[in-house]
């Protein structure tokens, strides 16, 4: 996808990879089990987030006869479980690591475990590519993300049936990112006895509201606000919960990309390390994000703008991928940009 990339084009617009036809399946039904149907949808997937392009902003497309058969396909394989009341019996591939069907399982969670596993295994490759040199990494993470999350994007649009038919029936029966029991002790020492079923839901909502403020939502926001705020919250949540494919994607990147950036290495001995500091300096900061910012916001033959440029785009990365407000990367971000936008 972006392995080796260093030094990016920000605003390269290049032509990019043709469009990929739709493969022959022959005889062979894409619908008739999850490593046929896998099949079909892996190189579609594959040539959309992964493969190389010129335009980071903008994912490599497929050809209208493989998008439609996709759509065909996914809302076929969907049927087929409704239909008898569970995913058909498969035979896991060696190339794909299927797990174990579970009938009682409501139809599409098996094909939105794999794209949850798929996106993973995409995310760790941007991991394993970064640099060993903190001051490339940010330089290396901008890029690599924008050519991600436009995939993401892409693929989100290319199998929204899964968006419709399973995500939204699941955060309907409370398995989305926020749900009823992380917000009922708190509805719950504000109910009265004479409270209806309606302030009760109200209350709910209220709650939610606040939830939804911790990432750039506010009364009376228009739409787009609102559509922004909940991704970023979706991102944000435990990997358990079920969140449209390209909040997925998003909250992937986070867990295998920028949480082990993020995280303090450990000495031998399992312990944190805790390198002794002079003590008129602060410590160094020991994560290789945290150490990769503190080099570029202290670099003083750097470019201001270029600066600027880097840390704005790294704080909106972080915002949305789920990194709340007040970690402290996230803080010292948001007063180096603020501190520049009131000079």
């Amino acid at each position: 996808m972006c392995k080796g990339q260093v030094e990016p084009a920000p605003h390269a617009s290049g032509v990019g990879p043709k469009s990929l036809p739709n493969p022959s399946t022959g005889s062979a039904n894409p619908a008739a089990s999850l490593p046929a149907l896998w099949g079909y949808l892996q190189p579609a997937l594959d040539h959309i987030v992964r493969s190389p392009t010129n335009n980071l902003t903008k994912a490599p497309s497929i050809e209208v006869s493989y998008h439609m058969g996709i759509h065909t396909a996914v809302y076929n394989y969907f049927t087929a479980q409704s239909d008898s009341g569970g995913p058909p019996a498969t035979r896991a591939l060696p190339s794909i690591p299927f797990q174990h069907n579970d009938r009682n399982k409501p139809s599409g969670t098996d094909l939105y475990e794999q794209l949850d596993r798929y996106y993973a295994e995409a995310a760790e490759e941007v991991f394993f590519g970064a640099p060993h040199d903190d001051s490339s990494l940010i330089h290396y993470l901008l890029p690599c993300f924008s050519r991600y999350s436009a995939g993401a994007q892409s693929v989100n649009r290319l199998l929204n049936y899964v968006n419709r038919h399973y995500v939204k029936r699941a955060v309907d029966e409370d398995k989305g990112w926020l749900r009823l029991a992380d917000v009922f002790d708190a509805v719950a020492k504000t109910i009265q006895e004479d409270d209806t079923r309606d302030k009760i839901q109200q209350r709910l909502k209220e709650r939610r509201s606040e939830e939804l403020k911790r990432w750039g939502y506010y009364d009376d926001a228009p739409a787009d606000v609102l559509a922004q705020a909940e991704a970023c919250a979706e991102a944000a949540s435990p990997l358990d919960r079920v969140v449209p494919l390209s909040s997925l994607a998003l909250r992937r990147f986070r867990s295998e990309v920028i949480d082990p950036l993020l995280a303090i290495p450990k000495s031998k001995n399992g312990k944190k390390k805790k390198p002794p500091a002079p003590p008129e300096k602060p410590a160094v900061p020991k994560g290789r994000l945290a150490r990769a910012v503190k080099e570029l916001l202290e670099m003083e033959n750097e470019d201001v703008d270029e600066k600027r440029r880097l840390a704005g785009e790294l704080a909106i990365l972080l915002r949305t991928v789920g990194i709340r407000i007040d970690h402290p990367l996230r803080k010292k971000l948001d007063r180096f940009l603020a501190q520049g936008a009131s000079t």
